[in-house]
């Protein structure tokens, strides 16, 4: 019998466990999707979509740095490492910033 293991849910349950704001009001994803078009550099890419996950300690209140790993065609594996730079595009007092202040602070 093979063995089933829901990455998402287990990270949603660890990051309420740990205090965080797991899931994304709905005023949020209406500011994110509104400045989606807006990207500070042109290579920039949108991977919301990607399982991002952190390696802090267990103290840290931040989700600043994150990575993740992605299987590539003829089995090499891809690192990304993201660094948090939400002064380009949030507005300071919007609920994306509340939200942020919620989720990142030290």
């Amino acid at each position: 019998m093979p063995y089933s293991f829901d990455l998402r849910a287990s990270s949603r349950q660890a990051l309420i466990d740990s205090g965080f704001v797991a899931d994304v009001p709905a005023d949020v994803t209406a500011e994110v999707q509104a400045m989606s078009d807006i990207l500070p550099d042109p290579a920039a890419q949108d991977l919301r979509k990607m399982p991002w996950s952190s390696i802090d300690n267990d103290s840290s209140k931040d989700l600043d740095q994150l990575e993740v790993a992605e299987q590539l065609p003829g089995g090499d594996v891809r690192v990304r490492v993201a660094i948090a730079d939400v002064d380009a595009l949030v507005r300071k007092g919007s609920a994306t910033d509340r939200m942020a202040q919620a989720n990142s602070t030290s």
